[in-house]
């Protein structure tokens, strides 16, 4: 099951145990999140992962803050059949 959460962040059941990733890749949006709190700019960032824009790692800063707030989180279902 996929669940889109914002335009560049999705969290798939078959993809890193249902964690939020960006749309595409198997990068973590925890990942980013943990090395931009390390200190690491964007410009760094986008080198070592091609693909990401700052416009992604604003996405995932804004996705942490709301999960914080208790303002989202994901909660995967079953549909019955």
């Amino acid at each position: 099951m996929r669940v889109k959460i914002s335009r560049h962040i999705v969290a798939d059941t078959e993809i890193c145990h249902g964690k939020p990733t960006f749309k595409g890749t198997r990068v973590l949006v925890s990942d980013i999140v943990e090395l931009v709190a390390a200190g690491e700019s964007s410009e760094k960032l986008m080198k070592s992962y091609p693909g990401l824009s700052k416009e992604m790692i604003r996405e995932a800063l804004e996705h942490a803050a709301k999960v914080i707030s208790g303002e989202r989180y994901v909660k995967f279902s079953k549909i019955p059949a």
